[in-house]
């Protein structure tokens, strides 16, 4: 589910398609979307194993360790564009403005989280022309857990 208003359009990105932007500000840590409707994940080897997954991998997002999603329906949610240099942050996944968004912004995240550890996607990032291969999940998760306690203002010792 997306949270604040949005559009969908032609993405910024060169060869990108079209893209999630903002219909509203949104402040720094909010989150701009939550899952729903999940019923079920996968690990990655049954993914590939089965022909009728298999042929649907390009629509498949890493959640948690071994465990992926499968939208062939294509919803909005998927429309949020891969950046090195993203406006939201994928956690677990929840997407979290990065920063202070105005309406009009481009929702972007690295997909080096949504992706198989050392899975590389079919493109390149077009702003640095580097690869995304994806990271392994310990990485991943450490990762995005220190920039969201960074974006929160860091959490209290337990």
């Amino acid at each position: 589910m997306i949270l604040p208003r949005y559009r969908i359009a032609a993405s910024t990105i060169g060869g990108a398609g079209k893209g999630l932007f903002l219909e509203e500000n949104v402040a720094a840590g909010r989150i701009v979307t939550a899952p729903d409707a999940i019923d079920r994940t996968w690990r990655y080897a049954e993914l590939t194993g089965s022909p009728e997954l298999s042929s649907q991998l390009y629509a498949s997002a890493r959640w948690f360790e071994d465990r992926y999603t499968v939208s062939p329906d294509w919803p909005d949610e998927c429309f949020i564009n891969h950046s090195f240099d993203p406006t939201g942050l994928w956690h677990l996944g929840f997407v979290f403005a990065l920063r202070e968004l105005s309406a009009g912004t481009e929702i972007t995240v690295d997909y080096r989280h949504l992706l198989p550890p050392g899975q590389e996607e079919d493109f390149i990032d077009t702003a640095t022309g580097e690869k995304i291969i994806g990271l392994p999940w310990a990485e991943s998760l450490a990762l995005s857990t220190r920039a969201l306690s960074s974006l929160l203002g860091g959490l209290p010792a337990l």
